[in-house]
């Protein structure tokens, strides 16, 4: 069957390519001449490119129609140390015959036998092929390319003894087949923004070899940039040997299809990286649900750019086009899951709602850490879990703190309890980040409720930063989405041991309309001084008191029990033992029977 874009092709030029099918070239020879010229000829009526792909027996494994600048590869078997065993011929109606950007990329990604390009003039005429092979240098796969003017050159050329000279060096020479991914930058924003996404890459271990960055406004449908733009990219890629492409904005499914089919390798866009170092982040059930979620909701409006693979490693050469069929059945099994998910978040979110609750009714205190990513959130969160936690058996239950972007995806609620006994809960929340994903910010809504509904906001900014003021807007713009803009909030200017007092003073007079902490969480400097001001903007000044009511003066426990939280009762010989948080009022009138 012929494979591709068959739309508009007539039945009587595909019947005779399925013919071809039944012809075979002989062992040994490169091609069949009467065979090539029949792709010629419906390749120039039909003004796309044509591929068959034979196996080293001369049998003609697949034929595939692309449009007029690109076809279709079949997908190929991976073998270690080997070629795949696959020759591919193909046909360019542009006229060119030397090997395009994606043909060279074909050929060393797939490790073909060999890869070659006919080119047709206007007229239908050969004027030239090219043949390209592997080879071997400096323990990298390369590529080498030949030329010729005529088929019956290269159809008795002897590419089986080329073939097994290449497989010999790959034998011989230590290949390092190299997995990692070699990424070009491509933004239009800023410099800022690209350098952002080059440490988002770098947190999932992708290696930048080259930024690109193109001012204006206008945005191209089909590719995003220019097509001139396109074709600089395509050729950065080869020189730089990069296997992936990274735009720093969003991009459709179509333009991820066409960049692709363009460039000739994977492209993704930030939303997709980001989702990727939340999905490697994600440790909770919570945590990972929310993404999956994110991530479906992503890909459900981008599946003819993913072609049939759901997943970041798919994608790229050697995938065919959904049908409409495959296409519908995708999207309803997306919504399914999308549903199912929900329903899960649904029932954890019951939880933390009841766990809220129990804190709410014990009138504590919330507090909760937000900021970007990486400023040093967690490695707060550790020190203070550690200083005041009053279970100490938590005091070893660190929060994974690493500087690097995302390194916390997980809220934890903590309970400490201070030097007068008050008791709070502190809670960490994942980073923002400029441009963070719609479909992540509702995604992990049920998480982020533990934000909307804290008393107090510290608010962790890391002083060192370039970008300390743009990331200080980020996190506003997130918290207003949350509806959380106007809670009472300390901006803590982390990390002061890395700048200069000089430095610090032009910030804090920059800052002058917020209430600012200098801290640095990495030295506990001023730890204990930041509690204490987020204390004093908590709504009640609650206190944590043991009580011994005599029996005489019950009314007493009573009035406790009417008046604020208690924690435990308990009935002893000399009295009720009562642990309660009471406030100010209470405290005062309960004084004598504190224990």
């Amino acid at each position: 069957m012929i494979g591709g874009n068959i739309q508009g092709v007539k039945d009587y030029l595909l019947k005779e390519l399925e013919n071809l099918f039944e012809e075979k070239i002989e062992k040994g020879k490169f091609l069949r001449e009467d065979i090539i010229l029949k792709i010629v000829e419906i390749s120039t009526l039909i003004n796309k490119e044509i591929s068959i792909a034979i196996d080293r027996n001369g049998k003609i494994l697949d034929i595939n129609i692309g449009d007029s600048g690109s076809a279709t590869l079949p997908k190929v078997e991976y073998k270690e140390r080997k070629l795949c065993g696959i020759r591919i011929i193909h046909t360019h109606p542009n006229g060119n015959p030397k090997l395009s950007d994606v043909d060279i990329s074909a050929l060393i990604e797939l490790k073909l036998d060999a890869i070659s390009a006919i080119g047709i003039n206007k007229d239908g005429k050969i004027n030239g092929i090219s043949m390209g092979f592997c080879k071997v240098q400096d323990n990298n796969i390369l590529h080498e390319e030949y030329l010729s003017k005529n088929l019956s050159t290269v159809e008795d050329y002897n590419y089986l003894a080329k073939v097994q000279e290449i497989e010999k060096e790959l034998r011989a020479r230590n290949i390092d087949e190299d997995y990692k991914e070699y990424a070009i930058l491509v933004g239009r924003e800023s410099q800022e923004s690209l350098d952002e996404l080059k440490e988002l890459a770098s947190a999932c271990d992708i290696e930048t070899v080259h930024m690109i960055l193109q001012k204006g406004s206008k945005i191209d449908k089909s590719f995003y940039i220019g097509s001139g733009k396109v074709i600089e990219l395509a050729r950065a890629k080869q020189i730089r040997a990069a296997n992936l492409i990274i735009f720093d904005e969003e991009l459709s499914g179509i333009q991820i299809r066409n960049l692709e089919d363009n460039i000739g390798c994977r492209v993704i866009d930030r939303t997709s990286l980001i989702l990727e170092i939340f999905g490697r982040r994600a440790r909770t059930k919570e945590a990972k649900i929310q993404v999956k979620l994110a991530e479906l909701k992503y890909k459900g409006t981008r599946l003819i750019g993913f072609g049939t693979e759901l997943s970041r490693i798919g994608g790229g050469l050697g995938n065919r086009g959904l049908g409409e069929t495959k296409l519908e059945l995708d999207r309803r099994k997306i919504k399914d899951e999308i549903s199912n998910l929900k329903t899960e978040l649904e029932k954890i979110k019951k939880i933390r709602g009841t766990q809220r609750e129990k804190r709410e009714k014990s009138n504590m205190g919330k507090i909760s850490l937000v900021g970007y990513t990486n400023v040093g959130k967690s490695t707060l969160r550790n020190l203070i879990v550690k200083n005041y936690c009053k279970d100490n058996s938590n005091k070893t239950e660190d929060v994974f703190a690493e500087n690097m972007l995302f390194a916390t995806l997980d809220t934890t609620v903590r309970v400490v309890e201070l030097k007068d006994k008050k008791e709070v809960a502190v809670i960490d929340t994942v980073g923002f980040i400029r441009k963070l994903p719609h479909d992540l910010v509702e995604a992990f809504k049920s998480t982020l409720e533990e934000v909307i509904f804290s008393d107090t906001l510290i608010h962790v900014v890391d002083s060192s930063s370039e970008n300390l003021f743009k990331e200080i807007s980020v996190v506003e713009g997130v918290l207003k989405e949350l509806g959380c803009e106007d809670k009472p909030t300390i901006l803590a200017l982390n990390k002061t041991d890395k700048i200069t007092e000089e430095k610090l003073l032009e910030i804090e007079e920059k800052l002058s309309t917020y209430e600012t902490v200098r801290i640095s969480a990495k030295e506990n400097i001023n730890v204990d001084l930041l509690l204490e001001k987020a204390i004093e903007k908590l709504p009640e000044d609650l206190r944590k008191v043991e009580y011994i009511i005599p029996y005489t003066d019950t009314s007493v426990s009573a009035y406790i029990h009417n008046n604020s939280s208690v924690l435990s009762e308990e009935y002893q010989n000399e009295g009720i033992y009562i642990v309660a948080m009471v406030d100010e009022k209470v405290y005062n009138k309960c004084r004598k029977y504190e224990k």
